[in-house]
């Protein structure tokens, strides 16, 4: 069994808690080193296994992540858990393999306007960067796992509609560039479940063995429809945040990222086990709440809690 399919089975979904990374892009308060470390230790007690930790950026322009290197350490301690990270470009992947962090994510973005208006770069130039990054990775020691997020997949904020043929172009130029995965990100929230499942479908199709991961913000309330159309065509691995914690700037106003809880409750009720205990999950928002009281949490399996009697509790 190769090292992606150890970590990423093909026969279950994969539930990605992003609140970590993209969860604090936006917030007005920085939860402590170990309010982090604890979120990590009683998410893994609740059952999770995959974490975005963080991005590899200069540190004066992104205080949140000043401590990036502690917290991917303190998911390498926990058996079975798996760390991601963000990183940008050379200094930061070189920081990242450093970091022995077990994933290093990059970002193409879907239309050349939002790619020079968000990384002054091109697209050519961002997958140029993608392809870089895999053959670092290649002469490293640890060889973690790399993949490429198609950020605006779905709609982007300067151009609006999005041509699907340019995202399955850009994602089959990830693939040959030596990612592990593509990601597909519906950055602002502009999908509904139609046009989710009609491109996960076709990026399922043209990855082959790969998987798919799908990255959904809540926007405009479809998060939960958009993830179950990605299921239902093939996506194996999900993006959300612990109580919907994030947002986007290009995105004024908006909520973050599909709910983390509800996302566990939705895969349970489609059939597929998570391993994540309910109520042990939703206790770790309080850790949130403590260090940044002013952030917005959104979520039904917090306000509403399982059904009387269900079945949707993970083992």
């Amino acid at each position: 069994m190769s090292r992606i399919e150890t970590i990423y089975p093909t026969d279950r979904v994969s539930l990605r808690e992003v609140g970590l990374r993209d969860g604090l892009q936006l917030v007005k308060k920085i939860p402590s080193t170990g309010a982090k470390q604890r979120w990590v230790r009683e998410e893994y007690a609740a059952g999770v296994r995959h974490f975005e930790v963080g991005s590899f950026l200069p540190a004066k322009t992104f205080p949140q992540f000043v401590d990036v290197r502690d917290v991917v350490a303190t998911v390498a301690s926990l058996s079975g858990a798996h760390g991601i990270a963000l990183a940008l470009n050379e200094r930061g992947v070189n920081e990242a393999l450093e970091s022995g962090v077990g994933e290093i994510a990059s970002v193409v973005s879907a239309t050349e306007e939002h790619s020079q208006a968000n990384a002054h770069r091109s697209r050519d130039a961002a997958i140029a960067n993608v392809k870089r990054l895999c053959e670092m990775r290649d002469a490293s020691a640890h060889q973690p796992l790399v993949n490429a997020a198609i950020s605006m997949a779905l709609g982007c904020s300067i151009t609006g509609a999005v041509d699907p043929a340019e995202v399955l172009r850009l994602v089959d130029k990830c693939l040959e560039a030596g990612v592990d995965f593509v990601a597909i990100a519906d950055t602002v929230g502009y999908a509904g479940p139609k046009q989710v499942a009609e491109l996960t479908r076709a990026a399922v199709k043209l990855s082959g063995s790969k998987p798919i991961c799908i990255h959904l913000h809540d926007t405009r309330g479809m998060g939960i429809a958009n993830a179950s159309a990605a299921l239902d065509e093939g996506a194996r691995i999900l993006d959300g945040s612990l109580g919907g914690l994030g947002g986007c700037p290009f995105a004024p106003g908006a909520t973050g990222n599909v709910v983390f809880e509800d996302l566990v409750f939705l895969c349970e009720g489609k059939g597929f086990a998570t391993g994540i205990d309910m109520e042990k999950l939703i206790a770790v928002r309080s850790i949130l709440k403590s260090e940044m009281p002013n952030e917005a949490l959104y979520g039904g399996m917090a306000r509403a809690g399982l059904p009387s009697g269900s079945a949707a509790k993970a083992a």
